[in-house]
């Protein structure tokens, strides 16, 4: 089995090429299409300079780095969109631009008929709420995949070990 290796320009570390993959587009249009993003964006991690909430628009964008569980040790750069924003607020989350922000998951609290809230749930107990008129988000992959330095793992697997 033949390995190619390519060397990064910037005298960084050699790293292995990896095979082309489609990027990944996802619609939530519901709670349950909600719950696949969330698989996808799990152990996503972002800084609070990187969600954007244009209010006349009525649009938040989050851009994150996403590890790829569906290939396996690798993450890209993706961009979260909700359409359809009336408010944005946040609880417990560092205010520092530049802090990291990890990703556990996403989910759909509804209110009246198609409204709800978006409740993006953070490491460390923080959350972002984003009430919605109706649920209208969009995943989508930006860039090609990387190495990541190290898989996520999750302690509270009851010992599962480390995830690969």
């Amino acid at each position: 089995m033949s390995t190619e290796v390519e060397t990064i320009s910037d005298d960084g570390p050699a790293a292995e090429a990896l095979p082309p993959m489609e990027p990944l587009r996802l619609l939530a249009e519901d709670a349950v299409d909600l719950q696949i993003i969330s698989a996808a964006l799990q152990d996503a991690i972002m800084r609070p300079v990187d969600i954007r909430w244009e209010k006349e628009a009525r649009r938040l964008t989050i851009v994150l780095s996403r590890f790829c569980w569906e290939c396996g040790g690798t993450r890209v750069m993706a961009a979260m969109q909700f359409g359809d924003v009336e408010a944005v607020k946040s609880r417990r989350l560092p205010r520092l631009p530049e802090s990291a922000l990890e990703l556990l998951a996403l989910d759909f609290e509804p209110t009246e008929a198609p409204g709800g809230r978006v409740v993006l749930m953070f490491a460390g107990g923080g959350d972002l709420r984003i009430d919605v008129e109706c649920l209208d988000a969009v995943l989508t992959d930006l860039s090609d995949r990387w190495p990541a330095r190290m898989a996520p793992t999750h302690p509270d697997d009851q010992g599962q070990g480390e995830t690969s």
